[in-house]
C-alpha cells in the first residue's frame, strides 16, 4: 500500500484582494510573512508522510508555472492542469483516477493548499493514523477540528458516540451555521469543524464517485485511456469541462455510508479572510497585526496591515481596519465590511 498526497490548488482567493488576485492567488503568496507561500507550507507539513515523488497538485492550467517554480521537488508530470474550475469532485476525481491507473492500491490524502497548521508534528500523527485506518478498510476519513469558538464561517461535522482508536462514525455534515446554532454545536461537544482534509484508498473513493456522482465518473472513465499519453491534454480540454460542477461534501460526503471523522487539534485555520489572518498573526498591545518591514502605527487599534513590498507605511487613528497593498492596488476597508471585498475588487 503506497501513500500519496493530493494538494488542491485551483482557487482564486477572492476574499484576500488585493494581496490575492486571479493571476496570482493566495495559495502562492507568503500570507504570514514567514518567507514561504501557503502551498509551500502545505507541502512541507506532509514531508515524511510519503516521498515527494508521490505528491500531486491539481491546479488551474494558468498556475502550472507557479507550482513548478514554488514546488520544484514535485515531479512535473504530477502537476495536473484543470482546463477550467469545476469545483472539488472533478478535481479530486481527476487526481484519483490518474493515480489509480498507475497505483491501483494507493492510499491517498487530499488537502486544500491554503490552510494553516501550527502544530506540524501532531498534524503528521493524525494523518498517519487516518492512513493506517483507510489502508485496510473501505472507510472515508475526514479530519474534524475541535472547535475553539462558535465559528460561523466553517461547516461542521457531527460525530456519533461509536468510535474505534479515536476515529468516530459521522452522523451528519452541517452547512455553515448562524451564531446561535454554532454555540449549540460547540456546547454539545461532538461537533467538529470541517477542514476539507480527506483520507481514503483509491478504490474506495473511485467507487464512491461512481455511486454518488456517476456523471463525473463517466467522464473520468472516458478520459482514463489517454492518461499518461500525449493525448491526455487534448482529451482533458475536450471532456473535463463537461463534468458537473459540484463539491465533494455535497456529492459524496453527505450521502456515503462509510464516513468516519478523526477529531484533531493541531492549530488549524482555513485562512479564508482578512479577519482570520488578523487572528493568526502576532499582534501588538493594541491588537494590530502586520506584515511588512517598515510600518509605523500611531493611535491605531485592531487593524491588519499587509504591505510586504512598501518602503514605508505610516497610519494614524484607524480602529478595526484592513490596509493592504500589492502591485499598485490598495485596499483600506473596515474589518467588519470584509465580506464586501469581492464587490470592492470589481469596482
Amino acid at each position: 500500500m503506497q501513500n500519496h498526497v493530493v494538494i488542491m490548488a485551483g482557487g482564486i482567493g477572492s476574499r484576500f484582494w488585493p494581496m490575492s488576485v486571479p493571476e496570482y492567488p493566495k495559495q502562492f503568496i507568503d500570507v504570514m510573512g514567514v518567507g514561504k507561500s501557503l502551498i509551500q507550507l502545505t507541502a512541507e507539513r506532509f514531508e515524511g508522510v510519503c516521498p515527494k515523488e508521490n505528491f500531486w497538485v491539481v491546479t488551474s492550467e494558468k498556475y502550472v508555472g507557479i507550482v513548478k517554480e514554488q514546488l520544484p521537488e514535485i515531479p512535473a508530470q504530477h502537476i495536473l492542469a484543470e482546463p477550467e474550475a469545476r469545483n472539488t469532485v472533478p478535481c479530486i476525481a481527476y487526481a484519483c483516477w490518474k493515480i489509480k491507473k498507475q497505483y491501483p492500491e494507493a492510499n491517498i490524502v487530499v488537502t486544500p493548499s491554503d490552510a494553516l497548521v501550527l502544530d506540524k508534528e501532531e498534524f503528521k500523527r493524525c494523518i498517519s493514523q487516518a492512513l493506517e485506518f483507510t489502508a485496510n478498510s473501505e472507510a472515508i476519513v475526514t479530519l474534524g477540528m475541535k472547535p475553539t469558538r462558535p465559528e460561523t464561517g466553517y461547516g461542521y461535522i457531527a460525530a456519533t458516540g461509536e468510535g474505534q482508536n479515536g476515529i468516530y462514525k459521522v452522523e451528519a455534515f452541517k452547512e455553515k451555521p448562524n451564531l446561535e446554532t454554532a454555540q449549540k454545536y460547540v456546547a454539545q461537544g461532538n461537533y467538529f469543524w470541517n477542514a476539507g482534509i480527506f483520507v481514503w484508498n483509491v478504490q474506495t473513493i473511485t467507487h464512491a464517485i461512481e455511486k454518488y456522482a456517476p456523471q463525473i465518473a463517466g467522464v473520468m472513465k472516458k478520459m482514463a485511456p489517454d492518461f499518461y499519453t500525449e493525448k491526455e491534454t487534448e482529451t482533458l480540454k475536450a471532456d473535463f469541462p463537461t463534468c458537473e460542477k459540484i463539491s465533494i461534501d455535497y456529492a459524496v460526503m453527505e450521502k456515503a455510508k462509510e464516513i468516519d471523522v478523526l477529531p484533531a487539534e493541531f492549530g488549524w485555520s482555513d485562512l479564508g479572510s482578512w479577519g482570520s489572518l488578523h487572528g493568526l498573526l502576532p499582534q501588538d498591545e493594541n491588537g494590530n497585526a502586520q506584515v511588512g518591514n517598515h510600518v509605523k502605527l500611531f493611535d491605531c487599534r485592531n487593524c491588519v496591515v499587509h504591505v510586504a513590498n512598501e518602503k514605508k507605511v505610516v497610519l494614524e487613528g484607524l480602529d478595526g481596519y484592513i490596509v493592504a497593498e500589492k502591485n499598485g492596488r490598495l485596499l483600506v476597508c473596515r474589518l467588519n465590511e470584509e465580506q464586501r471585498i469581492k464587490e470592492f475588487s470589481q469596482a
